[in-house]
């Protein structure tokens, strides 16, 4: 029976050290997490999201190539990203499905998949799920809405109807950029963020 409870003890121990190390879940107010960290755009260019921001905030999105509510919410995606830059407010979608990035969530097929939509943003490599870790996201899409002094003002879904375009009551987004740009505190600055697990590896 010791033997027994000491391989079980080790084999936890083993376990828990190929776990993703997650920090704390950022709240609304909390600074631009790993600002500095250079990413590939799928243009090839080297940016970071301190560069990447605007003069009006940063927005980022989680998202993927294959994920079926990223595909749902594409033309929701392209409304409130060119509605952000329209607005001063700089925008990168992170790929942090590392599990996946040997097939379809690869360079390359980011880069198709970035071509097909016509991203007229960054679309970025997420090594490791680095940003992913940092900013404690966990589904795609995931949206996180930052003022110009780089503090989180909304973090959550597009909407509040992420599976269906048709049922949408509550553009949660685009009402916490809106107030954003008029100097408002944003009155709904947390919601969920229902769609596909990002996939890190283990």
């Amino acid at each position: 029976m010791m033997k027994a409870t000491f391989y079980l003890s080790c084999f936890t121990i083993l376990l828990s050290s190929f776990q993703p190390t997650r920090e704390t879940p950022l709240e609304p107010g909390a600074l631009l997490p790993k600002s500095d960290v250079s990413l590939t755009d799928i243009s090839g260019k080297k940016i970071t999201l301190a560069g990447a921001k605007g003069n009006n905030g940063l927005l980022v999105i989680f998202g993927s190539n294959i994920c079926p509510y990223m595909q749902r919410n594409e033309a929701r995606l392209q409304n409130i990203c060119q509605h952000a830059r329209k607005n001063n407010i700089g925008v990168v979608i992170v790929n942090s499905n590392e599990a996946e990035r040997g097939d379809r969530e690869s360079y390359t097929a980011m880069q198709q998949y970035g071509a097909r939509q016509n991203f007229a943003w960054y679309y970025v490599v997420d090594i490791n799920a680095v940003l992913a870790n940092a900013f404690d996201a966990n589904h795609i899409p995931e949206c996180f809405l930052f003022d110009k002094n780089s503090r989180l003002a909304y973090k959550g879904g597009i909407d509040d109807s992420p599976g269906n375009p048709a049922t949408v009551k509550v553009p949660l987004l685009q009402n916490a950029i809106n107030e954003l740009l008029a100097g408002k505190s944003v009155t709904v600055n947390t919601a969920s963020s229902l769609g596909c697990t990002i996939k890190r590896n283990l």
